[in-house]
């Protein structure tokens, strides 16, 4: 793993174990801005704030754990190719996943589209299928069901609705800045993210009638 990476890690728990009240966040921007101009603690606490996102969002993608990590890597390998050069077009998430967004294309065309998805490995639907009676085995059968249903359909998108869906999902970006990512207008990416979501709620239809957790931002 890149050395920058590893020292993340250590610091991260340092920080945590210390238990010091933190001050008020700094700006993404400001960190990158930082950054570029050599402050490696910058990095680390951008990598802190954005490695889980980025990952989950790669994860799904690809549906491999192994593809997944050596593009989490990737990506980082580019943001700090990039620090001397970064100028602020657009906020650090955008710049991220933009990156992210290529890595996945790159890698897709490298494979010639022929992936082979995992579906134990898309992120479960946990806030959506809790329960009061989620220890019994009936239901726990019913959630493995639907977690099931969810990430076959998940992998049978087409690729540029799956993408918008998971964008949508992991970074909080708007529509707008999504279609920025992916090269879309925003119509074009909200008609993306509706048709993405029409499909999932149809093919999880049997298993959790009448579910409305999935909706698209006017």
């Amino acid at each position: 793993m890149l050395a920058a990476v590893a020292a993340v890690e250590v610091i991260g728990s340092d920080d945590a174990a210390a238990g010091a009240a933190l001050p008020e966040p700094e700006s993404d921007t400001s960190l990158m801005l930082r950054y570029r101009d050599g402050d490696a603690r910058a990095f680390e606490l951008l990598y802190i704030r954005h490695k889980g996102p980025l990952y989950r969002y790669l994860q799904r993608t690809c549906h491999n754990t192994e593809v997944a990590n050596d593009l989490f890597q990737e990506v980082w390998s580019k943001v700090i190719a990039s620090r001397e050069r970064y100028e602020v077009r657009a906020q650090f998430n955008t710049f991220l996943f933009r990156i992210a967004h290529n890595c996945a294309i790159d890698y897709f065309r490298r494979a010639s589209r022929q992936h082979i998805g995992r579906t134990e490995d898309v992120a479960d639907l946990n806030e959506q299928l809790a329960g009061a009676d989620s220890e019994r085995p009936e239901v726990r059968l019913s959630e493995v069901q639907v977690r099931a249903a969810f990430g076959r359909a998940l992998q049978q998108l087409p690729p540029e609705q799956r993408d918008v869906f998971l964008l949508h999902e992991e970074t909080g970006l708007s529509l707008e800045e999504i279609g920025n990512i992916t090269g879309v207008a925003m119509d074009t990416a909200k008609s993306r993210l509706r048709y993405a979501l029409a499909k999932l709620r149809t093919a999880l239809q049997q298993h959790q009638p009448g579910n409305a957790g999935m909706g698209v931002p006017s």
